[in-house]
């Protein structure tokens, strides 16, 4: 990937049924098989991400607005402008925008090359 332009374009993967993401930019990394991927997800007050896993690390950052972060088997996050975050690889999370804006985010994803970005889980 050239470092000079970087073209952005809608991500498509599970997540954008209720979110609009878009991805920033996406690469290989020195660890065999593993790429990265970064999006940006913008999160309309009082809409959920729906419980979903990643097929690696989401390493994340909360660039506006309060987002409540629901992590399986760990206490719920409160997230606000400023706060980090990481999800394990494969743990069911669920984010919901707790206003009173649009939320927005910026994930990193280490994930499996060539699998989806995001897939719902129960």
């Amino acid at each position: 990937m050239s470092h000079d332009a970087v073209e952005q374009s809608e991500s498509s993967d599970a997540l954008t049924a209720t979110l609009k993401r878009t991805e920033i930019q996406r690469g290989p990394l020195s660890i065999p098989g593993r790429e990265m991927v970064q999006v940006r997800t913008e999160i309309p007050v009082g809409v959920a991400s729906g419980w979903h896993t990643h097929p690696g690390e989401e390493v994340g950052y909360i660039i506006a607005g309060t987002v409540q972060m629901q992590i399986r088997d760990r206490p719920t996050l409160i997230l606000n402008a400023g706060d980090g975050f990481l999800i394990p690889p494969s743990v069911p999370h669920n984010a919901l925008d707790l206003g009173p804006a649009t939320g927005l985010m910026l994930s990193t994803y280490i994930v499996e090359t060539g699998q989806p970005i995001a897939t719902f889980t129960d």
